[in-house]
């Protein structure tokens, strides 16, 4: 007897889908995943140095792509495990040294060989780059142009579930870039309370537990100030891991090391006399020294302290040669005579209210003959003698 028409054509449909289920690689049906490498406020001073999130559950043979939304520079980076993290830039600066070189967009990572997907920022529109993940295992992947800026992502068997979906990894990345910018844009009060003249200030944080991010205030601490004749301004690095310069001038083509003017103190920091609104100075990179490692020799003291003399009147622009694309810029204006013909003297800056230690009102004299002819109340520091009372020079912030 010959069967119906209708259960011979449902065989052949059934049929015709466990074939096309054999036949159809798991790749056309992997998910891509979408995450984000950093995020800033409106006016790029608040950045949240972060992979955002920096964890993520995936499958063997998923893709995550990565969205590049702020003008900070970013890279998305995966070693292999053991390799040399490399630098940045080589000995020319704005050359990458990559791990070595930069791979394409859409490159597979199992841990054998390096992916690296060079520099990328906005310009204005914000660039994506995206990594392929054939097999299981769990892998860490930096930022190379931030040493505090880490994640890892774990990829799965196909058989195993994931506790997470797109909808959570973008709600638990908005809530952290939210944290870091809210955490950078409150760094400005501890600026101002150090000193005023802080050259840049951030937090290492972590949100997740696998890997470590960074709020950072892209600022100095007063975007204006004015001096008298005579008086030295001092600069200090407030942030753990970001680099930053004070540069007067013609913005030198490498920023890294100090300019030939510049000298070193004998407390480690450095200083230089500027005379014209046209000389040139550049501080050289201001960063503290990383943190020390097991089976790693000790790094050397960080220069983070930089000291200007300003000896002719003038307004005298500079720049963080950094991050002068986001913001970072300040003035100097340096007038004959200040509050009341006290001019030779020394503003500490940037200084954390520690014990012992000035507050913004206490200066520091540069002269000899002031101190003779006009005694302060002494505010003297073990180890930084000579620190007057309240300083007589103007200070404007902005």
């Amino acid at each position: 007897m010959t069967k119906p028409i209708g259960s011979q054509l449902k065989r052949i449909y059934w049929h015709s889908a466990l074939l096309i289920a054999l036949l159809v690689p798991h790749a056309a049906l992997a998910n891509t995943w979408q995450l984000l490498v950093g995020a800033q406020a409106y006016d790029r001073a608040n950045q949240a140095l972060g992979f955002l999130p920096n964890e993520i559950w995936i499958h063997a043979g998923d893709s995550i792509r990565w969205t590049f939304p702020t003008q900070e520079r970013h890279t998305l980076t995966f070693l292999t495990p053991g390799q040399v993290r490399p630098p940045l830039f080589g000995a020319i600066w704005g050359v990458e040294v990559g791990c070595p070189g930069t791979t394409p967009d859409g490159s597979d990572y199992d841990g054998s060989t390096c992916v690296h997907s060079g520099i990328l920022l906005a310009a204005p529109d914000p660039p994506t780059y995206s990594v392929h993940f054939p097999s299981a295992g769990n892998f860490k992947f930096v930022c190379l142009a931030h040493a505090d800026m880490t994640g890892v992502v774990h990829v799965m068997e196909l058989a195993e579930s994931l506790p997470h979906d797109q909808d959570f990894y973008d709600r638990q990345g908005q809530a952290e870039q939210a944290l870091l910018r809210g955490d950078a844009a409150r760094l400005n009060s501890r600026g101002t309370y150090a000193g005023g003249m802080a050259a840049g200030l951030g937090e290492i944080v972590t949100t997740t537990g696998a890997g470590s991010q960074t709020a950072s205030l892209m600022r100095f601490g007063r975007g204006r100030i004015v001096v008298g004749v005579g008086d030295t301004v001092e600069w200090t690095s407030l942030d753990p891991s970001i680099n930053h310069t004070v540069t007067f001038g013609t913005e030198p083509a490498d920023p890294r090391p100090p300019s030939a003017n510049v000298l070193g103190t004998s407390d480690g920091a450095r200083e230089a006399v500027i005379g014209s609104p046209t000389d040139s100075v550049n501080s050289g990179f201001l960063s503290p020294a990383p943190q020390d490692r097991a089976k790693l020799p000790q790094s050397p003291p960080g220069v983070t302290r930089f000291r200007v003399t300003f000896t002719s009147p003038g307004t005298f622009n500079y720049i963080c040669a950094v991050h002068d694309q986001l913001g970072m810029k300040g003035t100097v204006i340096v007038h004959r005579e200040v509050a009341g013909n006290e001019s030779a003297v020394s503003l500490v800056l940037s200084r954390r209210h520690l014990p012992g230690w000035p507050r913004l009102s206490d200066v520091r004299s540069r002269s000899q003959a002031r101190s003779e002819s006009s005694p302060a109340t002494s505010n003297n520091i073990p180890g930084r003698p000579n620190y007057a009372g309240p300083a007589q020079t103007e200070i404007f912030s902005h």
